[in-house]
């Protein structure tokens, strides 16, 4: 089953996106990099509880 997820910006910590994970297939933690808006910069973006 899919799962909602927010990613938040290790920077600045805010939530900036959000998406889905099969949490039965992906058991670690998602991470990418990302744009933040408020950092104006690329920064690594990491799952975080909704």
């Amino acid at each position: 089953m899919r799962e909602a997820i927010h990613l938040g910006c290790e920077k600045c910590t805010r939530r900036n996106y959000h998406t889905t994970k099969n949490k039965k297939t992906h058991t670690e933690k998602f991470s990418v990099k990302k744009y933040c808006k408020f950092c104006r910069e690329h920064t690594v973006h990491k799952e975080m509880k909704l």
